[in-house]
């Protein structure tokens, strides 16, 4: 028998099950570059459902429990005697989200001596200590692709909110009863002619590249592996050799890199300096890659003219970060990947590893971050150690 420890976020406030808007959500088989979705040998929600919350417990009590496993889910996962830590010592397999991780420090997994496996429910497992995983000798795997299209749609509808200031004109209508119309255009622009830029064009940051380019914008790009050229002359890209240079280029930079040594506080008081008075970024990828307080002094001196983002840093933030209350900004919790139709992939997924480990099977190549004591499958492209 095995222990799964599965740490979700909480139910709604209003309790669980949510009264849904839709009743069902469009089948995806595939993805853009011809991976297909999680094909597990079977399901126990109903696609559509919440089941990234506590109560949801991402569908897999029957099909655990059938196989003889302990399953524990908890949200409880800060504290010193947090559940989490409780549980661990014991636990096989721990499951989370980057929405609300449980982060698998070298402390922790040093308590941790009988874990083998590290899921990630979505996307960026930088939330597990890869080099302790790597010598403990623990396998850490992700649903990669499960909400990269999740994520682009969020990151280009938070642009379009920055650049046309649409939060504060919903706030004058709203929260504040006004029909200010002269408030609300003084911040408002057209994103059509701007020169908007990505840092990271794997899936999401091709997904968002290809999302913009309808708008009439010219686009721009930096990743460490460059695209080919066939699609850089289809959507009209620059490509930059590094960051500096693409953030001195463009209006609106959109983050999509993973989070590692040399990306960590990579947006510095210095970096966000050079960039153009005015500018805008988008920041869906992960909190520390920009330092928090540079963005908010940036906000304040008018060097930026808005920030946008999905994540923070811890998860959740004390409840006096500075980004909760800083000016022009359109901060969201950590939502843009766990929408209810990335929800039924990304739970298929883990049900479709479970089932490979259980069975001896082997775990998609995609899906795998570390194992045997390396970087591997997507985890070799995306991370350093």
């Amino acid at each position: 028998m095995a222990k799964i420890l599965t740490v979700l976020y909480p139910d709604p406030v209003d309790g669980y099950p949510p009264r849904y808007a839709r009743t069902d959500i469009p089948v995806i088989t595939g993805y853009p570059g011809g991976q297909t979705a999680p094909t597990p040998q079977g399901l126990d929600f109903t696609p559509g459902e919440l089941v990234g919350s506590v109560s949801g417990e991402l569908g897999l009590r029957p099909f655990l429990e059938s196989r003889g496993h302990r399953l524990v889910v908890t949200s409880d996962k800060e504290a010193p005697d947090s559940v989490l830590d409780l549980e661990l010592p014991d636990s096989d397999v721990v499951i989370s989200q980057p929405f609300w991780p449980a982060y698998l420090t070298p402390e922790r997994i040093e308590r941790a001596p009988r874990l083998k496996l590290a899921i990630t429910a979505g996307i960026g497992s930088d939330h597990v200590d890869l080099p302790s995983a790597i010598e403990h000798g623990i396998t850490v795997a992700e649903i990669t692709h499960s909400n990269s299209i999740s994520v682009s749609e969020h990151a280009v509808m938070q642009i379009l909110a920055l650049v046309h200031n649409y939060l504060p004109a919903h706030e004058w209508v709203t929260t504040r009863r006004g029909w200010n119309v002269a408030d609300s255009v003084s911040r408002h622009y057209d994103l059509e002619g701007m020169d908007v830029g990505v840092l990271g064009a794997g899936r999401i940051g091709l997904a968002v590249l290809r999302r913009l380019k309808p708008f009439d914008v010219t686009l721009h790009y930096c990743d460490v592996h460059r695209l080919p050229p066939d699609l850089e002359k289809e959507l009209g890209l620059t490509w930059h050799p590094d960051a500096r240079s693409l953030a001195a280029a463009v209006d609106v930079l959109s983050i999509h890199a993973p989070l590692h040594a040399k990306t960590v506080n990579l947006f510095d008081e210095e970096l966000l300096g050079s960039m153009k008075r005015g500018s805008y970024i988008v920041n869906t990828a992960r909190a520390l890659i920009v330092d928090r307080d540079a963005v908010v002094r940036a906000l304040e001196s008018g060097r930026l003219a808005g920030y946008a983002g999905d994540v923070w840093y811890p998860e959740p933030p004390e409840e006096d970060h500075p980004w909760r209350t800083m000016p022009y900004e359109g901060m969201t919790p950590h939502v843009a990947g766990s929408t209810l139709s990335a929800q039924a992939r990304y739970a298929a997924g883990v049900r479709e590893i479970l089932e490979c480990w259980f069975d001896s099977r082997p775990i998609r190549q995609e899906y795998l971050i570390v194992e045997g004591g390396r970087l591997t499958g997507t985890g070799a492209r995306s991370y350093t150690v």
